[in-house]
């Protein structure tokens, strides 16, 4: 094996990981490998996304779409022409009617009816849009978050976050331009495919920032190495790596040498960036947010932090909503763990002057049945009808988006599929979805792929 071939095998195994990830991807941008941005279609009124995944399936029918109906009918078994063709992850469609597990109440100057578990969202509810008429074409975790975040239920798309970075480029030379966080009990289904960039070049695929200790592996230097000691140690590897090129003329020692300066940069930037501590008392309380403590409200302090210093995509995936029994148990601490937190994003980023040009968007995968699984105390995965919200970015605060029928079973007015809201989101960012292609096996593709129409009416 000669030289050049260990350096290639080094290169990999170090740059695939922690900082060398996201080095490699800031210095690829640089040298050229990437493409440049996009020309936009239309004037945007969105600059950066933070997405709040809730990984898993939040039941819409106990937070946001009450049916008074499905309460009266509660230990029934439901008609059986809604069930034609009904296609079930685990339980016999067949399954008796569950009522909502907890009140609704009204909240904010609309009146917005919401789940009584969602107090802090109530408070900001005049500034959201909700969304109670999504659909998805998955009924398993796994395919219905790639669907959601990749525009496909494939493995090996790009990321909505990867297309984000790839159409507008980052604001940023210190940080990756696309971020994510990852809380709850477990990572997303999907995996690492969630925020991958597909078959995009690597500069825009999400770098995932732990929450405890470093941000990224191997950030830190070691015990007895100071700033001045890495200083000089790279400035002298890279007066080596400089005169190996110049005999190789292997253009992989030049990435070597900007992917050690993004890393030292990056050691400036991001521990300050990392450290919530600094943070006025009254914002750690807004949040619910404890330093040193990893939880969703400081991945969402951290998200604002983030869009603040020119990240444009920022994801928060919290795995926890699947909630098959222990339905009410479980989603009242879901709701405590998230709720307070993504309604402080909202409110911080709109006093900062940050929400107008941040679109803000809540959901998971797919809904839950109104059939109850688990006995008395779950519900199953649906993806006929379900709910999102969205905010700030364009989007119509206040806007109530579609009805479903009196059991929350189906759709009966305006319809919204994922590719309908990805290529709403595409258009807020300035971009016509049939427009933002990436050639690839012989022909364009798009993270719409061949649907997708814009909600006009979310748009302010």
């Amino acid at each position: 094996m000669t030289a050049k071939e260990i350096t290639r095998r080094w290169f990999f195994e170090q740059c695939g990981v922690g900082v060398g990830a996201a080095a490699l991807a800031h210095l690829l941008c640089e040298a050229g490998y990437a493409a440049e941005t996009q020309p936009l279609q239309y004037p945007p009124k969105a600059k950066r996304v933070i997405f709040l995944f809730m990984a898993g399936a939040p039941s819409h029918l106990e937070l946001f779409d009450y049916k008074p109906q499905l309460a009266k009918f509660d230990g029934t078994l439901p008609p059986p022409e809604l069930l034609k063709g009904y296609r079930a992850a685990f339980i016999n469609p067949n399954s008796k009617l569950l009522g909502p597990k907890f009140k609704f109440r009204r909240y904010g100057k609309s009146q917005t009816e919401m789940g009584e578990l969602l107090p802090f969202t109530g408070e900001i509810v005049d500034d959201i849009a909700i969304v109670k008429s999504m659909v998805t074409d998955a009924f398993n975790h796994a395919p219905g978050q790639l669907l959601m975040n990749t525009g496909t239920m494939q493995f090996g798309r790009p990321s909505m976050g990867a297309w984000t970075l790839y159409g507008l480029g980052s604001e940023t030379k210190d940080l990756p331009g696309f971020v994510v966080f990852s809380s709850g009990v477990k990572g997303p289904s999907g995996g690492d495919s969630c925020w991958g960039s597909g078959f995009l070049p690597t500069v825009y695929q999400g770098v995932q920032f732990r929450t405890g200790g470093d941000p990224v592996l191997y950030l830190s230097n070691p015990p007895g190495v100071d700033q001045q000691v890495q200083r000089d140690t790279l400035d002298a590897v890279g007066r080596l790596n400089r005169m190996r090129a110049g005999a190789t003329g292997d253009p992989e020692i030049a990435t070597r040498i900007n992917s050690f300066e993004m890393a030292f940069r990056m050691q400036g930037v991001a521990p300050e960036l990392m450290d919530i501590g600094k943070e006025p008392k009254e914002t750690l309380e807004m949040y619910g947010a404890e330093p040193g403590k990893a939880s969703f409200a400081n991945n969402c302090l951290l998200a604002r932090r983030l869009v603040e210093k020119g990240v444009r995509f920022v994801q928060l995936y919290h795995e926890a909503w699947d909630q098959h029994s222990n339905l009410v148990k479980d989603l009242a601490r879901n709701c405590r763990d998230t709720d307070r937190a993504a309604a402080a994003l909202v409110k911080d980023l709109k006093r900062r002057g940050l929400l107008d040009e941040t679109l803000v968007v809540w959901g998971g995968e797919f809904g839950r049945t109104p059939m109850v699984q688990g006995g008395s105390d779950g519900r199953d995965h649906h993806p006929n009808a379900f709910a999102m919200w969205l905010a700030g970015g364009g989007i119509r605060a206040g806007a109530r988006i579609g009805e479903t029928d009196d059991l929350g079973f189906n759709v009966t007015r305006d319809q919204v599929h994922v590719h309908d809201l990805h290529a709403t989101m595409l258009k807020l960012l300035g971009f016509d979805h049939t427009r933002l292609t990436y050639k690839f096996q012989g022909r364009p593709f798009r993270l719409t792929d061949v649907h997708g129409n814009v909600v006009d009416s979310l748009i302010a």
